[in-house]
């Protein structure tokens, strides 16, 4: 099924306000899933939405938090997100960013007591908007294992850089310190589909193809122990140095719905105008970006991209096209909004967007 962002936003989001969510609330959280599935991210799109919605019914996610600062000296921030919706602590958390990255050339921020937050690539894109170099992390429930183990310890705790350029689209470098994010591997068990080898190993440490194996066992580090490696530090700075929890002790998002998740995330901006003036540095970073474009490339490949490009080039033909959903997600979130008494087919079919 074909929709429009606009719509597909809008459904979205009536779903979420019938489940307590503020229409403010409700509007981040499904403008920052639509936003996943435009940048072809859908793992982290509108997949979510019958988990989002399933705790928050069972009272694992608070749905008005008071999302407030605790501790606060300048430079450095902790937030407490209350137990809230990952998406609105963390849009909250980007705009007290770019307020004190102004003010005060940088700052670094940790949360304690999150929950998933989606797609990092949303909150960043926001930072260089400003100007600013923005970097965003966050631990995860326990998926993989460390290097050479069978057990799962750490997350595929994903980290998101953004650099702004000056031109239509930012350098975004937006990934799971796993080979792929454990959700591609949710949404292969869902539609009865086999994985690539090298993505999980099962329970016993055996490669498998079989994606619910792969979901009882572990996802593998991209880059062996260097990717085990990250994992561990983001962990560290995104559970261990926030008070938030790390390794096992994050509640499954799929389960321990009598719990909050008590994720931790990291945000960093910086104000490139206390280092140079953002045109000479857009103007530096252009050079490179066009040297990298001219740089010869191996036989069968037709273009060099930039970390972001493909994202950026797909969401600009979604918007134009319209997002299509497997059967399998349309029939989710079909059914989850006919629980919460909104009808899907009232938001089919409606092409009003524009390219923004």
């Amino acid at each position: 099924m074909n929709f429009n962002k606009d719509q597909l936003i809008h459904y979205v989001e009536n779903i979420f306000k019938t489940v307590g969510l503020s229409s403010k609330d409700s509007h981040t959280v499904a403008d920052s899933l639509v936003a996943a599935n435009l940048r072809g991210v859908d793992s982290h799109g509108v997949t979510r939405v019958p988990i989002y919605v399933k705790r928050l019914k069972e009272g694992a996610v608070n749905p008005r938090p008071n999302i407030k600062v605790i501790q606060d000296n300048n430079s450095t921030l902790l937030v407490d997100g209350d137990d809230g919706m990952g998406q609105v602590i963390g849009q909250k958390t980007i705009e007290i960013g770019i307020e004190k990255a102004k003010k005060n050339g940088g700052v670094h921020i940790g949360v304690t007591r999150s929950s998933h937050f989606g797609a990092g690539a949303y909150f960043v894109k926001q930072g260089v908007e400003e100007d600013m170099i923005t970097f965003a992390m966050s631990n995860a429930p326990s998926t993989m294992a460390p290097w050479g183990g069978v057990r799962p310890y750490f997350g595929t705790n994903p980290y998101t850089f953004a650099i702004p350029t000056g031109k239509k689209e930012p350098i975004i470098l937006d990934m799971a310190t796993s080979v792929v994010a454990r959700g591609k591997i949710i949404m292969a068990a869902q539609n009865g589909t086999d994985i690539p080898t090298g993505w999980a190993i099962d329970n016993k440490g055996q490669p498998t193809t079989d994606s619910n194996s792969a979901l009882k066992g572990t996802v593998l580090p991209f880059g062996g122990p260097k990717g085990y490696g990250i994992a561990m530090m983001i962990d560290i700075m995104s559970g261990v140095l926030t008070g938030a929890g790390f390794g096992p002790h994050i509640k499954n998002i799929y389960g321990d719905f009598d719990k909050p998740q008590n994720v931790g995330h990291f945000f960093q901006l910086i104000d490139i105008n206390t280092f140079m003036p953002a045109k000479l540095f857009k103007r530096r970073i252009n050079q490179m970006i066009d040297e990298i474009k001219l740089s010869p490339a191996v036989e069968g490949i037709d273009e060099i991209f930039i970390p972001g490009e493909i994202e950026h080039k797909m969401e600009q033909t979604k918007r134009k096209n319209g997002i299509d959903l497997s059967k399998e997600v349309y029939d989710d979130i079909k059914k989850v909004g006919a629980d919460c008494g909104v009808d899907i087919r009232d938001y089919e079919g409606k092409r009003n967007d524009t390219i923004r």
